[in-house]
């Protein structure tokens, strides 16, 4: 992919784990960034250093992307600066693993509108910006637990099904507009997430356990590709083979041992 300085990825979640990765692999194509998050020190931190590494153009925007009209106030700011968003990296999320009838209402709901009402608002906001410019790339990172119904994370794995069957069914009908919409699932990856989700980590997770790295660049080259979805990592794509060559309760219950030892 050739380096384009006047190209604008814009990069949610992007204070660490994926969507720092995102912005330095972006950043070392030349691109410029947008990167969007709630801690400010740590986006102001990151911008510099990419800055000072690549001479490229870095907007800092801090937002709490859990309220959507944050995100449309967002979506404001940049038009009224000129800032045309070639590249949406939709990648901010949160989870949280325990019992559903144990895990607070408001901390279930706070889930389901960062990784749901966010990420939709997101989508809509930029990629019709995006069909009226006749071109444009989303990236919708989801996760292998879309695939999968599993005890003690029900609401991340259902809001992360939906992330994947809505980057699925956009795919086709962004096409026609020229917009790429693609789906990236990463499986156990070194981002902080499990720390951050609460999420026990069992001998079998940490086999599993990837880099960001590799499962950034997977979703990059999969966006560019024009493919529809991507899923990083040979264990992980035979984890998601096992879904349709297995029962639903086999598989369940294999992937409930997985993650819950």
């Amino acid at each position: 992919m050739a380096s384009t300085n006047d190209s604008w990825v814009l990069i949610t979640g992007a204070s660490g784990g994926f969507g720092e990765e995102f912005a330095r692999q972006y950043s070392a194509m030349g691109h410029s960034l947008v990167l969007v998050a709630r801690r400010l020190d740590r986006l102001q931190t990151l911008a510099e250093s990419l800055r000072q590494a690549h001479g490229i153009k870095v907007l800092v925007e801090q937002v709490d992307l859990a309220d959507v009209q944050a995100v449309g106030q967002l979506h404001s700011r940049l038009r009224d600066q000129g800032i045309a968003v070639d590249i949406l990296i939709n990648n901010a999320g949160h989870g949280l693993q325990g019992p559903f009838l144990d895990t607070p209402l408001d901390a279930a709901l706070t889930m389901v509108q960062l990784d749901i009402a966010s990420l939709t608002a997101m989508t809509r906001l930029f990629g019709q910006d995006m069909r009226q410019r006749g071109r444009g790339k989303i990236l919708l990172v989801a996760s292998l637990l879309a695939y999968y119904g599993v005890h003690d994370m029900a609401v991340y794995g259902a809001a992360k099904a939906y992330v994947l069957r809505l980057g699925e069914a956009l795919h086709r009908e962004f096409k026609q507009d020229g917009v790429t919409v693609t789906s990236l699932c990463p499986g156990m990856s070194d981002t902080g997430f499990a720390q951050a989700a609460k999420q026990k980590m069992t001998f079998a997770l940490k086999l599993l356990m990837m880099k960001p790295e590799p499962v950034v660049r997977a979703g990059i080259r999969a966006l560019h590709a024009g493919r529809m979805s991507v899923v990083a990592g040979w264990a992980n794509k035979a984890a998601v083979a096992m879904v349709w060559a297995t029962p639903r309760w086999m598989h369940q219950a294999i992937f409930a041992r997985v993650m819950n030892g």
